[in-house]
């Protein structure tokens, strides 16, 4: 089953290109970049095609924009497989910031999965534009109602407060302002350390994704590699997957070095099979014009 497939499975090695043109032909969108599948909204109706009537789609936010957004279509899409019971944990806080190698992971792994049910038959009678309008227009009714709602509440409020309030307002309100100024000071101080914290927390997680990304791309290179049909020899692979993992560039892949290595090591095979044969077939032919001459 798709839930359980592991990182070296065929499922991740689905193209950039292939995962935009599944996601644009299934739902009639035109998306141009796998980060902007990244509010969850593509995820959550793409189990709605597959799954019809299980994902509470009123609840998908397609205009989501802040990170705040975009984890409620993720809390959507878990309580979805929680109710399905498939087994795969949705890293949310990754998915979210828009970075395109997580972002590819998961909709690889998606794909897979919805290939998986029914043989990724899709239902002709799902029509994606409207659900999406129809999902929309209530979203745009509800928000309507709710600011409706308050500002019915703040005109009722002021109104009352105006009526219990009389001329001493004024005078009840400075020394809380007084108040205010005192613990300014302190809450500056105690910001500006946390902001310095959380920078250097985010400099740390940019640093080891990155390493975890170099790391990644060799893993990828190197099962390419073992993939790959070769009459090579075991100790020219392995000469190979060395040169792989030894590369210290993180921006460019060895894997092109890599497979110029043993390219180079067939064709020398190659003509040393050719040279062999001929010396042994001027052998025989020697051998037989002796024999003659004899």
């Amino acid at each position: 089953m798709a839930t359980s497939i592991g990182m070296m499975d065929s499922a991740y090695f689905v193209g950039r290109n292939e995962i935009l043109n599944w996601i644009n032909n299934r739902l009639h969108l035109n998306l141009s970049r796998i980060e902007e599948a990244a509010s969850g909204a593509v995820q959550c109706q793409m189990m709605d095609l597959t799954h019809q009537g299980v994902v509470p789609m009123h609840k998908v936010n397609y205009d989501a924009k802040t990170e705040y957004d975009k984890i409620q279509n993720y809390k959507v899409l878990q309580d979805v497989f929680n109710k399905l019971k498939i087994d795969k944990h949705i890293e949310v806080s990754r998915l979210v910031k828009g970075r395109p190698l997580d972002n590819l992971e998961f909709l690889q792994w998606l794909k897979r999965y919805c290939d998986s049910v029914n043989g990724g038959i899709m239902n002709e009678n799902y029509n994606p534009v409207v659900r999406r309008i129809k999902v929309g227009k209530d979203r745009n009714l509800k928000c309507s109602l709710k600011k409706s709602k308050s500002l019915q509440m703040n005109i009722m409020s002021n109104s009352g407060s105006g009526n219990t309030l009389g001329p001493n307002r004024t005078s009840v309100a400075k020394p809380v302002r007084s108040s205010g100024v005192a613990g300014g000071a302190n809450s500056a101080a105690e910001i500006q350390a946390l902001s310095k914290e959380i920078t250097d927390l985010k400099f740390s997680v940019d640093l080891l994704e990155k390493e975890r990304d170099f790391y990644f791309a060799k893993l990828r290179d190197i099962e390419i590699i073992c993939q790959t049909p070769s009459e090579a020899d075991n100790i020219s692979i392995s000469a190979a997957i060395k040169k792989i993992l030894y590369a210290n560039d993180a921006k460019e892949s060895a894997l092109d070095e890599a497979q110029d290595y043993l390219n180079q090591t067939i064709n020398a095979v190659e003509a040393e099979d050719y040279l062999y044969q001929t010396m042994n077939a001027v052998e025989a032919e020697a051998d037989v014009e002796a024999d003659f001459q004899n």
